[in-house]
């Protein structure tokens, strides 16, 4: 492929200047192919490229020079952590529900119900907080510590009592010194070598993608490990995980702390015409190679014209999980990315209540736990207690609820539903998208939006749930 001029001059920052560079690249512009083409030009040297997920690692390590080292964030602090504690290191992804299973065990049962209440809440917690770089007060006090306890309770997605706070603490506090024995799950791998004591490799050049989606102890990692030169690479108008930790503003940090040249790239290779049009009130200077493309926003959708290779994007997760319910009773082949929410959500419902509670008396417990939630501040208990309540509809006993959510979240069929954060980094031939109306006015929202329409590579729809035919 001939390079663009926005690629070309890129290249020649890379090739006849030291000055590290950000690049601003927009949804489908070939930020990959660019990283690919700089080690081309760079003299030789040894290449750390740091990538935000294994999808993009894979991808990365089969293009890249056989000089440079390919790693996701968590497997680069993984190598770090296990030199640096000189252990070899056992993962655990489900290790802060067992630390605080753990804890509940070591009080007497009659205390340990509003432990098991606050189970998720802590669980959420201790996650936010090794994703924002908080450190219990007064804990390993050699440690860098990047956000103080007020900064964590305002980042939750409810603010936590004083027994909630206390054991989020409290479970932290296990996980470091676990993480010190070498015990450590997916958030460690990042949090330890960022923030604690650890033995960081050193390379002339350090690469990094997806720089928008970096939380604060990314940015830690980054500064340890990027002490020659840095090239990264974002797109600020696909920011969308605030929610989990994100850095606000983090790739203009990363410019002003690196001093780094920002250079673009604006012309989409995934998007035809008409889906770059369709995004340009988001991107103004957004271009495309390929001509063509389809949007259209749909008065109506009979269910029998959904074709099999289309995928349904969603800001919430309700509209996915009933539009997949009645796609399975009408004969379709569904498959709906839920693998986190999925155990969270079956959990909360199990929780309701007796196995054989009615299905009135599971929608009355649902509208309460909502309740209870909404006045902590929660903003995904509205969406969480609108899910439960599709199951709850479809099965007359509470047992019967949860089976059906077991048996939609087993599925592994062609049309493909997911929320718009679930797809983003991904690229779909049809993209529908349900329900827009559900997107809000906030800065996150509209940056949802704008990866939610620039998913597709050639059809794109928007339809409401209410549109959809059956019959």
């Amino acid at each position: 492929m001939n390079p663009t001029d926005e690629q070309l001059a890129i290249l020649a920052e890379a090739a006849n200047t030291k000055t590290n560079i950000l690049i601003s690249a927009l949804a489908g512009t070939g930020k990959t192919t660019t990283l690919e083409m700089i080690e081309k030009v760079v003299s030789k040297q040894p290449i750390l490229y740091l990538a935000f997920n294994r999808k993009i690692a894979d991808d990365a390590s089969k293009r890249m020079l056989s000089t440079t080292t390919v790693r996701t964030f968590n497997g680069m602090g993984h190598r770090i952590w296990a030199r640096s504690i000189s252990k070899n290191l056992a993962l655990n992804p489900k290790k802060t529900q067992d630390l605080l299973r753990s804890l509940i065990d070591e009080v007497p049962r009659k205390e340990q119900a509003p432990m098991w209440d606050s189970f998720w809440e802590v669980v959420s917690g201790v996650g936010m907080a090794k994703s924002l770089g908080y450190i219990p007060n007064g804990k390993f006090p050699q440690a860098k510590r990047l956000c103080i306890q007020s900064t964590l309770h305002a980042a939750l997605d409810e603010t936590p009592d004083d027994f909630t706070s206390d054991l989020i603490d409290a479970v932290l506090f296990r996980s470091i010194k676990a993480a010190y024995a070498g015990n450590i799950d997916y958030n460690d791998q990042v949090y330890m070598p960022a923030l604690f004591s650890s033995i960081v490799p050193q390379f002339p050049l350090v690469k990094v993608d997806e720089a928008q989606d970096l939380n604060p102890v990314n940015h830690a990692l980054v500064d340890k490990l990027a002490r020659g030169r840095l090239i990264s690479v974002g797109d600020d108008a696909q920011s969308i995980y605030w929610f989990r930790g994100a850095m606000q503003g983090g790739m203009a940090s990363l410019a002003s702390r690196f001093k780094a040249e920002e250079l673009h790239l604006s012309i989409s290779f995934r998007c035809p015409q008409a889906i770059v049009e369709n995004a340009r009130w988001r991107v103004p200077n957004f271009k495309w190679i390929k001509e063509g493309g389809h949007v259209e926003v749909l008065e109506k959708l009979p269910a029998g014209n959904i074709p099999d290779e289309c995928t349904f994007l969603c800001r919430n997760n309700a509209p996915l999980f009933r539009l997949a319910l009645q796609l399975l009773s009408a004969g379709h082949s569904v498959q709906v990315s839920g693998s986190d929410i999925g155990p969270k959500l079956i959990a909360i419902l199990r929780r309701l209540g007796p196995g054989d509670s009615s299905q009135s008396t599971v929608l009355h417990c649902i509208d309460s736990w909502a309740e209870e939630k909404l006045a902590k501040g929660s903003t995904t208990a509205e969406d969480i207690a609108a899910s439960m309540k599709v199951f709850a509809g479809f099965g007359d006993t509470l047992d019967q609820a949860v089976a059906y959510a077991e048996h939609l979240f087993a599925q592994k069929g062609t049309i493909k539903l997911m929320t718009g954060h679930k797809a983003k980094g991904l690229e779909f031939p049809i993209v529908i998208h349900l329900d827009p109306w559900l997107i809000r006015e906030d800065q996150q929202d509209q940056n949802l939006k704008y990866v939610i329409q620039t998913r597709s590579l050639d059809q794109y729809y928007e339809v409401d749930s209410r549109d959809i035919k059956w019959s």
